[in-house]
């Protein structure tokens, strides 16, 4: 009987081993199958992720102008934050930043191609702007007695450097790192009918804390005038996510400086209190933007250069909120001016990289820059850059999620 006892006990035990061995094997294989979903899963996320950072096609990008090489290049940050540019114009065309729920989102309207770039009427999405960003009146400016006639491409004026401003050069582009790109480019005596040599250095890099800091450098052999700035078209919702209206849009500016018909300034400074122009506490675009004032009139909406109140090297210009992102956009200057247009000519004739259109008011700009026309306007803050000396200014564009 012992022995019986001891062979039952045996089996019991070899039966109770293969169930549990069974069981493991079921265990181990239910894990395995977790595993490979959860790394598909993460797959598929990083797939998407990849999609949205490589939606640009860069060999579209890839081409020729004035027999220079053109390139589109990517810059980033550690926390995902990206950018991508080109060459030509040293211009922005995406810049992605996480939203309130942590989606990376397009910022920054572009189109998808050089070819769309080099056939479109509105050049400057994006682009690096100079040798003098805004106008001139009549393309005229005098320096020590002598009368220059720069090109006349707004009307009678000069818009943005001319017919062949710095948006439609080619620039030589150098990766500093993962997260800086440096252009330079070598502006001709006599080009755009402005005087001297001028060297150029623009350099973009993704900080830390997400903000996209854009360097500027300049020098000449001759006495010059320039006004050196960018122009991003941003929708803080995102490309092709309708109109910027509902932005609550805030300026630290107690002053503008009103326009005539032509959108030359009068040389007035004028203050923003009880005018649709006052976005000293923060406002949707939309609030005054139809008010029926002249000039509103003027330019279509907003398209105006406001008196920056701050002092220092880097002023807290303006601070947007994209209302359904909650995307933030705070941008810091050591300029004394920033251009804000509401998109009021943008008319649905190009189609941006994501396949939207460029309607009515889907995207704005907010442009840090000296004064439009000062080098005829003796009471505004000077353009002059002497024979020799070095132009440095440096502005920033900071993302963050509303809290």
């Amino acid at each position: 009987m012992a022995l019986l006892t001891c062979v039952n006990q045996v089996f019991n035990n070899l039966n109770l081993y293969q169930m549990t061995r069974k069981y493991f094997r079921l265990f181990m294989m239910a894990c395995a199958l977790a595993g490979f979903a959860a790394c598909n899963s993460n797959s598929n996320n990083q797939s998407s992720n990849t999609t949205i950072e490589t939606s640009l096609d860069s060999s579209k990008f890839d081409s020729l102008i004035d027999n220079r090489q053109v390139k589109l290049y990517q810059i980033k940050n550690n926390n995902g934050v990206m950018a991508s540019l080109t060459n030509y114009g040293a211009r922005i065309i995406s810049l992605l930043v996480p939203d309130q729920d942590g989606k990376l989102t397009d910022v920054v309207v572009g189109l998808g191609s050089i070819k769309a770039y080099k056939e479109t009427a509105d050049p400057y999405f994006g682009a690096t702007i100079g040798r003098y960003g805004n106008r001139i009146a009549n393309g005229k400016f005098s320096i020590d007695g002598v009368m220059y006639q720069s090109t006349q491409n707004n009307g009678t004026n000069m818009l943005h450097g001319g017919i062949k401003g710095f948006h439609d050069v080619v620039w030589d582009a150098t990766k500093l790192n993962d997260s800086t790109l440096q252009f330079n480019y070598l502006s001709k005596d006599g080009e755009m009918g402005f005087p001297g040599n001028l060297q150029v250095k623009v350099i973009y890099q993704l900080t830390t804390d997400n903000a996209l800091k854009i360097s500027y450098e300049a020098t000449s052999d001759k006495t010059t005038i320039t006004n050196l700035t960018n122009h991003a078209f941003f929708n803080l919702n995102g490309e092709g996510s309708g109109d910027v209206l509902g932005h609550q849009m805030q300026i630290f500016a107690d002053q503008y400086t009103p326009v005539d018909s032509l959108l030359i300034p009068t040389g007035v400074l004028a203050q923003v209190e009880n005018t649709p122009f006052d976005f000293r506490t923060s406002e949707t675009i939309a609030k005054r933007i139809e008010t029926k004032e002249e000039q509103l009139i003027f330019g279509k909406g907003y398209d105006h250069n406001y008196v920056l109140s701050g002092t220092g090297s880097q002023i807290h210009a303006a601070k947007v909120i994209g209302e359904k992102s909650g995307i933030v956009m705070d941008v810091y200057t050591d300029q004394p001016g920033i251009q804000f247009y509401s998109g009021n000519f943008m008319k649905g004739a190009n189609t941006f990289k994501g396949g939207s259109k460029d309607e009515f008011r889907t995207a704005f700009c907010l442009e840090t820059q000296h004064f439009p026309d000062s080098p005829n306007q003796p009471n505004f803050p000077s353009t002059l850059l002497k024979e020799g000396e070095t132009l440095r200014s440096e502005s920033s564009y900071k993302f963050s999620v509303k809290k």
